[in-house]
């Protein structure tokens, strides 16, 4: 299991999703947050690449020990790639969420949408309980 964190180079979403933004492309996973909530994940149902996603909807699940869970998009794109690697090792999303447990890469079709995602910080601050 990866110890908690949120890296700053990534953004938020507030269904426990991330972003990794370079030019007009993502890739996305979910956060620490996330696949602490599920515990461990033992299958990973990834859209098909050329699938168009949108942002705040579903577009692949996760099934743990404790529930099956809709992925939601960060943001609004296509397909253009899946972790094809999670198949077989779906745990890679509990060892390393931000690293090898990577989801899809999205070629974006609204590059915009980011800037209605959080912060490190500001995903901090909506995890914080107060």
């Amino acid at each position: 299991m990866a110890d908690e964190t949120y890296p700053a180079n990534l953004r938020y979403h507030s269904e426990h999703d991330w972003a990794l933004i370079e030019d007009d492309e993502a890739t996305f996973g979910i956060t620490w947050y996330a696949q602490d909530a599920l515990g461990e994940v033992v299958f990973y149902e990834p859209p098909q690449p050329g699938a168009v996603i949108s942002k705040d909807q579903p577009y692949a699940e996760v099934e743990s020990v404790k529930a099956v869970s809709d992925v939601i998009a960060p943001l609004s794109g296509e397909i253009t790639a899946v972790n094809e690697e999670l198949s077989e090792s779906p745990e890679k999303i509990n060892e390393d969420p931000y690293g090898a447990g990577w989801l899809v890469k999205v070629k974006l079709s609204d590059p915009g949408e980011v800037d209605q995602l959080l912060d490190a910080p500001g995903y901090r601050e909506l995890l914080s309980p107060d």
